[in-house]
């Protein structure tokens, strides 16, 4: 905690708002959006529940399509399945670790050719870091399928000075308790739409028609924050810019002491992009350092030191078995690659400089 959520909590309880409306709320969406410069925005009761709302909005139902990036946590294509669509899944490419420009383009090319263009593409900004968005905006447009951003993971990352998230049609954030800020449980959803943010919000509260008797005329969620949440989220918000400069430092110390190992290469950061390294993370060349990314997070459990894989793609999860998927090339599928060499490193803001320098000498020292 930055120290003041206390403070807007305490004025839920004093105001008696602890419903999921309330200042905090109307604060929390205000300054929220503004710190991304979008137009308008929605707290939600989680980041999937963002999507969801994202996805119904734009009119995804039973038998439609929605493309996705394969490399991401399952929260980002569950929601698909939530209305009977079915997911296809896009690789990844080197520079950024995300969509493939590439993998899109014979993708929409051939639903195009089948009459089965998707309903939306969900496009994943890992780990902090943002896609190519003007080459994936590009393709997209041309076949005028909109964008679901799903930013979970890159708060406060810019893409040639713009804020993730705000490049798609509608754009979603995560604050669960692992993010870069967190309000416990919860998710928000930006638009330079309006409209599409007051229909949502109407979405996430049962859809409640207006009338004086309880009427509904399409199906609704339970998907909005509560005061209380918001007002840890609007304290959480104040300190977000140091958070930011505390990741980069973290990842930044990782860099520098591994940069002169042979086989070891950080997650790169794409020219033009500024990236909140929410998550530090690196690829190992087994031909080079003679130990596998598993070996090396056994290491370091032995030490008490927690590291995980990066995430498995979604493609190769038992759930998604049956769905297509389109590799960045013929030759080369990049997420599985990822995977294969990939390791997740401790990156908490908490974490001292000598913890994380005990990381680096474990990791050295199996090296």
């Amino acid at each position: 905690m930055g120290g003041t959520e206390q403070k807007y909590i305490q004025e839920a309880f004093d105001t008696n708002w602890i419903a999921p409306l309330g200042a905090n709320v109307d604060g929390f969406e205000q300054e929220l959006a503004t710190y991304v410069n979008a137009k308008a925005a929605s707290a939600t009761s989680s980041g999937t529940g963002a999507i969801h709302l994202a996805l119904d909005i734009l009119g995804v139902q039973a038998g439609d399509t929605v493309f996705c990036s394969t490399l991401t946590f399952i929260a980002s294509a569950n929601p698909i399945l939530y209305l009977g669509a079915t997911p296809v899944f896009i690789d990844s490419e080197e520079s950024t670790w995300n969509m493939s420009p590439q993998a899109l383009g014979r993708a929409l090319n051939k639903a195009k050719e089948n009459d089965t263009l998707p309903k939306a593409v969900i496009i994943v900004n890992l780990y902090g870091q943002c896609a190519r968005m003007d080459e994936l905006m590009a393709i997209c447009n041309e076949y005028d399928v909109p964008i679901i951003e799903d930013a979970a993971e890159s708060l406060g990352s810019l893409y040639k000075g713009k804020y993730s998230g705000t490049f798609g049609k509608l754009g979603i954030y995560s604050f669960n308790g692992n993010k870069i800020i967190t309000t416990s449980g919860g998710g928000m959803l930006v638009s330079e739409d309006e409209q599409l943010i007051t229909h949502s919000r109407f979405l996430a509260t049962q859809a409640r028609d207006a009338a004086k008797h309880y009427q509904h005329s399409v199906v609704g969620y339970n998907y909005r924050m509560s005061n209380v949440v918001a007002g840890i989220g609007r304290g959480q918000l104040e300190v977000l810019d140091q958070r930011i400069t505390q990741k980069r430092e973290i990842f930044n110390r990782y860099e520098k002491a591994f940069s002169s190992v042979d086989g070891i290469m950080m997650m790169p950061e794409l020219e033009g992009t500024f990236s909140n390294r929410w998550l530090s993370t690196m690829t190992l060349n087994t031909e080079k350092v003679k130990i596998t990314p598993y070996e090396l997070i056994d290491l370091l459990a032995k030490a008490n030191i927690e590291a995980r894989p990066v995430w498995k793609p979604l493609h190769m999860q038992p759930l998604f078995a049956e769905c297509d998927f389109y590799p960045h090339s013929e030759d080369q599928i990049v997420s599985e690659e990822l995977f294969a060499n990939g390791i997740c490193l401790p990156s908490d803001t908490k974490m001292t400089i000598e913890e994380q320098q005990k990381v680096i000498d474990v990791i050295l020292t199996a090296i």
